[in-house]
């Protein structure tokens, strides 16, 4: 992958970790409860669309416990990100890691994608773990800019989803892969076209 962080991002993702495991023993936030696996599954997975961010305000849809979006926030300072999430125990997590880890660039948002109708629109949606491709455009495809991006992270190729997605959007799709874990990884890039 080639991911070069500094120390101080790098403490705050271990500090991430560590969070996530401690609430995760209450809360149930995630079905991967050992750390070691929390580092390729949560971490060096959400990191690896890092290349792929597009513009200055980024979504994560269904954000969960804040995955990818707390560790994209972490590693690019420089862009907005709001996590959103139907679910109020993990957007309350979301939001005790984004004060615990000083992040000034994040917001977390507790609402259904579809009702959610911010000011200003976005230029990456990220979706990890979320829906169908075709569902997840559906139901938020009034977010992004015209000339924003929808990144979807996916294990296996997902041929049947793609072909179900309509006119509308150029796709491209890449295999991603993280070290550290042996499971399929696809990365899918929709561009809307109108």
């Amino acid at each position: 992958m080639g991911l070069e962080l500094d120390s101080p991002v790098r403490s705050k993702l271990v500090l991430f970790l560590e969070l996530l495991e401690k609430w995760n023993r209450a809360y149930n936030l995630t079905a991967v409860r050992e750390p070691e696996q929390m580092v390729a599954r949560h971490l060096l997975d959400s990191l690896t669309v890092l290349p792929f961010l597009h513009g200055l305000r980024v979504l994560d849809i269904g954000t969960g416990a804040g995955l990818p979006g707390i560790p994209l926030a972490l590693a690019r300072p420089d862009l907005e990100f709001t996590l959103l999430d139907s679910n109020a125990k993990k957007t309350r997590f979301a939001t005790q890691a984004m004060h615990d880890l000083g992040l000034k660039n994040v917001a977390v948002v507790q609402e259904r994608v579809e009702k959610f109708h911010p000011e200003t629109k976005f230029d990456t949606l990220i979706a990890r773990a979320f829906a169908s491709i075709p569902d997840m455009l559906a139901a938020s495809r009034h977010l992004c800019t015209t000339q924003g991006r929808f990144l979807v992270m996916k294990g296996v190729f997902p041929q049947e989803e793609l072909a179900a997605v309509t006119d509308g959007y150029q796709a491209e799709v890449r295999a991603l892969r993280i070290p550290g874990l042996d499971a399929a990884r696809h990365l899918v890039i929709l561009a809307p076209t109108n």
